[in-house]
């Protein structure tokens, strides 16, 4: 049983890092399509990849996930979802259901929250920046962020013990944390510093850096060494 899925540029999709990171930090079996955003060809990847959608109902987003009876989910959630409903032995959720319910709910705040912070910080690792101005909208998004983490009954690394689909929608938010130098406390920055160290992450951050640079994700601060 094998999926297929499609993900654009690593540096920069943070929705293909989560889609990838469902599959890849639970050791589901996988091949990987990839695209680029912002080019001719995207949508055209996009239509190849689920030529069953078409007209109004084609999809405009990454990642997509094909099953292997082929069957498509193009959105993270769903793909989530998916998998953990068809491999319940592989601990994509907590077992106990108390700390299944908060993952769940932390994950659903993640995939529709957050905005002043998206917007603000665009995920680009690529590159790292300080000095960056911080608005009372995005510091209420990172306090918010704080508070949900604090939350979660593991010390660490990972917000349930071992690493679960929680993990993997907060990765993203992490390197943003990181790489515009972002100002949380000690335990946040512990729980950023373990999505830093994260093998798959590092993997997929190196292979990013092969990958041509897409300007409209760069901003106009000071930038620093990557840190970790």
């Amino acid at each position: 049983m094998t999926y297929d899925l499609l993900i654009a540029d690593r540096s920069y999709s943070s929705w293909s890092l989560r889609g990838w990171l469902c599959l890849a930090a639970f050791d589901l079996p996988h091949t990987l399509t990839e695209t680029r955003m912002y080019t001719a060809g995207f949508r055209d990847d996009l239509a190849a990849f689920a030529p069953g959608l078409t007209g109004a109902a084609a999809p405009r987003t990454v990642p997509m996930l094909r099953l292997p009876e082929g069957g498509i989910l193009s959105d993270s959630l769903a793909i989530a979802e998916t998998l953990a409903e068809r491999h319940p032995e592989a601990g994509l959720w907590p077992a106990d259901p108390v700390a299944r319910a908060l993952a769940r709910s932390l994950v659903s705040e993640m995939h529709s929250g957050f905005t002043a912070l998206r917007e603000a910080c665009p995920m680009n690792l690529s590159v790292a920046y300080r000095g960056v101005p911080v608005s009372e909208a995005v510091r209420a998004d990172l306090d918010r962020l704080e508070a949900l983490w604090a939350a979660c009954p593991a010390e660490g690394p990972w917000l349930f013990g071992d690493y679960t689909l929680a993990d993997a929608f907060f990765a993203p938010v992490a390197m943003r944390i990181a790489g515009y130098g972002l100002s949380v406390g000690a335990q946040a920055q512990a729980y950023v510093a373990a999505h830093l160290a994260h093998g798959l992450l590092r993997d997929w951050r190196a292979k990013g850096l092969a990958q041509a640079e897409q300007s409209t994700y760069l901003r106009d601060f000071e930038t620093v060494d990557w840190p970790g």
